[in-house]
């Protein structure tokens, strides 16, 4: 837990292959100025044991609101990064009594072809033991061409080496549910004020599944950014004021 208990309370879902530290890092401070803030790593991230049997998006969903329950916090926010997208509207879903607000950043209610096809890949070099590879793969996909084309090419292997080597173990089993995953019949069960974040360069998970998902739940606001799929990398700042502004009507 980060910040005051006097503050009102956000839990963070962070996407698959990240962590709580990899996803909101960048931007915690900021975060726990105005917020409690609360949140799980995945199994296979963090301290958290690797799974030994394929995940389940119910059980990621309990695993957040039991960091909640452990910290008191009985109503709260809900910040979803990309698979945390899916795993905030399972909760607000099923708990609305207790989801004051929803903040979705690249979200998605189901993998299309094409994001299926991109796990696909990512899931065996996760496994390949090849980590170069894979975080060239990573920073293809998840940063935005202006990113990309500001680093020189010492700069952008340097990257993709960090980048591979420091992918939890967890990830083949994150990926793995990110083609599986469905959560459109739940769009419309979430009554709590959404804020869908759609980063405009977004490569890993496409603009069209973020529009998709404000469509999908009633009242959502939808809010483009600049960059790719990683805002904490390219636009910290500008994705922490979102994550902090409190919703209209809201208890905050």
């Amino acid at each position: 837990m980060h910040g005051s208990t006097s503050r009102p309370a956000l839990l963070l879902a962070h996407g698959a292959g990240g962590s709580l530290e990899r996803n909101y890092g960048p931007v915690m401070d900021r975060l726990a100025a105005r917020h409690t803030v609360i949140g799980a790593d995945y199994p296979g991230a963090g301290s958290t044991p690797r799974a030994t049997r394929p995940l389940e998006l119910d059980t990621l969903a309990d695993q957040l609101m039991s960091a909640a329950d452990a910290q008191g916090v009985e109503r709260f926010t809900v910040s979803g990064f990309s698979l945390g997208g899916p795993v905030a509207i399972r909760l607000a879903a099923r708990h609305p009594e207790r989801v004051t607000g929803l903040v979705l950043t690249a979200p998605f209610a189901r993998a299309d072809a094409q994001v299926r096809l991109t796990a696909r890949v990512w899931r065996a070099l996760a496994e390949s033991g090849d980590p170069d590879t894979l975080g060239r793969f990573l920073l293809a996909h998840a940063l935005s061409p202006a990113a990309l084309e500001a680093m020189d090419p010492q700069e952008l292997e340097s990257a993709a080496k960090e980048t591979g080597t420091g992918v939890p173990e967890g990830t083949p089993e994150h990926v793995e549910l990110v083609e599986r995953l469905d959560v459109t019949a739940d769009l419309a069960r979430v009554t709590a004020p959404t804020l869908v974040v759609s980063p405009v360069d977004d490569h890993l998970v496409p603009p069209r599944l973020h529009r998709a998902v404000a469509a999908g739940i009633p009242g959502a606001r939808l809010v483009e950014i600049p960059g790719g799929h990683l805002p904490f990398a390219e636009h910290p700042e500008r994705w922490a004021a979102l994550l902090t502004a409190p919703f209209p009507g809201s208890e905050e």
